[in-house]
């Protein structure tokens, strides 16, 4: 997992870390451990030896854990210390493609139908308990677990259809640039807002009427009954059975949600670029040797539009690389061709690199900023700076400052004013950048970065730098 800087002490305990009283955790010595809790014992006990942690393991659905001999961080409340398995890289919900967030939510239910046949349930339903590791969702909260008690509802409902159902619901049948709503409700999206942003055939799908419709008014309901009390309400019950069956309807929901692709520009981009075959052939060998000369460990891929450059990084390294750009769609295809070929190295991100995922969260620190999750081995910026610089008037000299935070290494790609992609940016505009040329690209980035080498891309007026940085 990915943490703030590690204190002189080498002991902090995670940001995120504080609201569940079973446990928490902590890093010592660069390493990751979670401490459980006396008041969780029963239940971690239950999880252990009911055979229920070990198929969820071997499935794939459970990050993996060790118990540890590590001293505790609070020995008067500890009952064990584990040690997780590490995850390379922590993404967030509103940084996910619509897939990536259905396949989480299909997982969380596949897990609460599992957790139900050994005895236990769910206790929360946070999308933030999931991750992608290896490329494919898994759960990272060892202590989500409760035990189950005949007749009691499931206490995590509301937060399922908040944190995965109102989302994907409002992505597959509004815009899926929804997705990004999520950085403004930490907690999910409430109910009744995504039930009034929702259109009017959606009250004729029977599990968004039931589940997010009428339990958005349900909520209301109860919320008037707590401001005006009269009779205290009765304690919900609900069968195993009709568990079960909550459980299956909320899948079957789910599963029917399709994502919305209109094939934007973005998705056929490479199709309408000036790139003749020999020019990208000259680009991608330019890439795999730098990669290969490398040998990174974790590659940002940039602006990675579908991935095309990412995967090519990846198959050379075996490095992971966040793959990274602001289109969804273009996200979504990238995602679908990712699980298509089972890539583990490639973790497709939702990012808009000029308005990136911020620290939010208590004191904002509960969920780090994009940057925040910096440096890379290698950050790779194809066919990114144009975009930025003259499709967003972001100075040169900015660009350096916030790539020199970003990786230890940059390969970017510098195209010139006489690129018919920059004509094109430049046709509905002035032309105010005078300083938008090869040296004065050379000159803004010289205080941040060394020039390692610079490689011109045959067929084109377009040039690939490899810099170093002198900063990290």
């Amino acid at each position: 997992m990915t943490l703030n800087p590690e204190p002189a002490s080498g002991l902090e305990v995670h940001r995120a870390s504080f609201r569940d009283p079973s446990g928490f955790v902590f890093r010592r010595g660069g390493r990751l451990y979670r401490q459980v809790n006396s008041i969780y014992a029963r239940e971690y006990d239950h999880l252990m030896r009911s055979g229920l942690y070990q198929r969820l393991i071997d499935r794939g659905w459970l990050i993996p854990h060790q118990e540890v001999n590590e001293d505790p961080l609070d020995p008067s409340t500890c009952y064990r210390v584990i040690e997780p398995e590490a995850i390379p890289f922590i993404s967030y919900p509103y940084e996910w493609c619509f897939s990536q967030l259905k396949d989480a939510a299909l997982l969380t239910l596949a897990i609460q139908k599992e957790a139900l046949q050994a005895g236990m349930i769910l206790k929360d339903a946070s999308a933030y308990n999931i991750q992608f590791h290896r490329g494919k969702p898994i759960l990272m909260d060892t202590l989500s677990f409760a035990l189950y008690e005949e007749g009691a509802p499931w206490v995590a409902y509301r937060q399922f259809c908040q944190h995965f159902l109102a989302p994907l619901a409002l992505m597959s049948r509004v815009d899926l640039r929804f997705g990004r709503l999520s950085t403004l409700y930490m907690d999910g999206i409430p109910l009744d807002f995504a039930s009034r942003l929702l259109p009017f055939s959606t009250r004729f799908d029977f599990g968004l009427v039931s589940h997010l419709h009428l339990h958005a008014q349900a909520q209301q309901a109860v919320s008037r009954a707590v401001e005006k009390p009269s009779t205290p309400p009765s304690p919900l019950r609900m069968s195993k059975l009709g568990l079960i069956g909550l459980i299956d309807s909320l899948e079957s929901t789910v599963r029917r949600l399709q994502v919305p692709l209109r094939k934007t520009g973005w998705v056929e981009y490479y199709r309408h670029t000036n790139y003749t075959d020999t020019t990208f052939e000259s680009k991608k060998r330019l890439v795999q040797e730098t990669i290969q000369h490398l040998s990174p460990r974790t590659i940002w891929d940039l602006g990675a539009n579908t991935g095309i450059f990412s995967r090519i990084a990846a198959e050379i390294s075996g490095a992971l690389v966040v793959s990274a750009d602001f289109d969804p769609e273009a996200v979504e295809v990238n995602y679908q061709q990712a699980k298509q070929e089972n890539n583990p190295h490639v973790l497709p991100l939702v990012i808009d690199l000029t308005n990136p995922s911020p620290a939010i969260g208590w004191d904002n620190a509960e969920r780090e900023a994009f940057y925040q999750r910096a440096p890379a081995d290698v950050v790779l910026a194809l066919a990114l700076v144009h975009h930025l610089a003259i499709g967003n008037n972001v100075p040169l000299e900015r660009l350096a400052a916030t790539f020199s935070r970003l990786g230890k290494f940059l390969l970017v790609e510098f195209v010139p004013k006489e690129d018919s992609q920059v004509q094109k940016l430049l046709r509905s505009r002035d032309d105010i950048f005078p300083a938008y040329h090869l040296e004065g690209f050379k000159t803004a980035f010289a205080p941040y970065f060394h020039l390692e080498k610079e490689m011109p891309i045959e067929g084109s007026l377009r040039t690939l730098l490899l810099y170093r940085n002198s900063q990290i």
